[in-house]
C-alpha cells in the first residue's frame, strides 16, 4: 500500500496538469491499494470548494462518490468518512447573521471521527463542541456555555 499527498490527489482529480496529472494517474492506476487520509481527503474536499474551484456542494459529493468507487482507494476511515458524507449531503442549510450557511465536509468528518473513536474504543463522546453555526446542525455537537 501506498499513500499519497494532496497535492497528488488534486492532480489526479483535476487533470490540470499535463505532467504531474500523469504521474498522478499512472500512480494511482499502478495495482497497488492508494490511501486516502483524512487530512488529506478534508484538504483535497477544502480547495475544490474554495475560491479557484468553487465546486458546488453537488459536485464535492459526486468526488466522494466517485473516490469510494475507485477499486484502488482506501480511506484511513470508510466508516467515518461515509457518515460524514451522509450527514454533508442531508445537511440543511441554516441561516445565521444574515447569511445562508451550509455544513462543510471536513466538520462533518471532524465529528464522525471523533463519535468513531468513542465506538471503536467503548468511550463515550458526549459531544463535540464547536463554535461553527452550520456544524452545530449535525447531531452529536454542542455550543461550548
Amino acid at each position: 500500500m501506498i499513500a499519497i499527498d494532496t497535492n497528488v490527489l488534486l492532480r489526479y482529480l483535476l487533470q490540470d496538469d499535463d505532467q504531474q496529472s500523469s504521474q498522478a494517474t499512472a500512480l494511482l492506476n499502478a495495482g497497488q491499494k492508494v490511501l486516502i487520509t483524512d487530512v488529506v481527503l478534508a484538504e483535497t474536499l477544502w480547495t475544490l470548494k474554495g475560491k479557484k474551484y468553487q465546486l458546488s456542494k453537488e459536485k464535492i459529493i459526486d468526488v466522494v462518490h466517485a473516490l469510494f468507487a475507485e477499486p484502488a482507494i482506501t480511506f484511513e476511515d470508510n466508516q467515518a468518512v461515509w457518515c460524514a458524507l451522509k450527514d454533508y449531503t442531508h445537511a440543511e442549510p441554516i441561516r445565521s447573521g444574515g447569511k445562508i450557511k451550509q455544513v462543510d465536509f471536513p466538520d462533518a468528518l471532524i465529528v464522525n471521527k471523533a463519535k468513531r473513536f468513542g465506538h471503536v474504543n467503548r468511550i463515550e463522546i458526549e459531544a463535540v463542541y464547536t463554535f461553527d453555526q452550520a456544524a452545530l446542525s449535525l447531531d452529536g455537537t454542542e455550543e461550548p456555555k
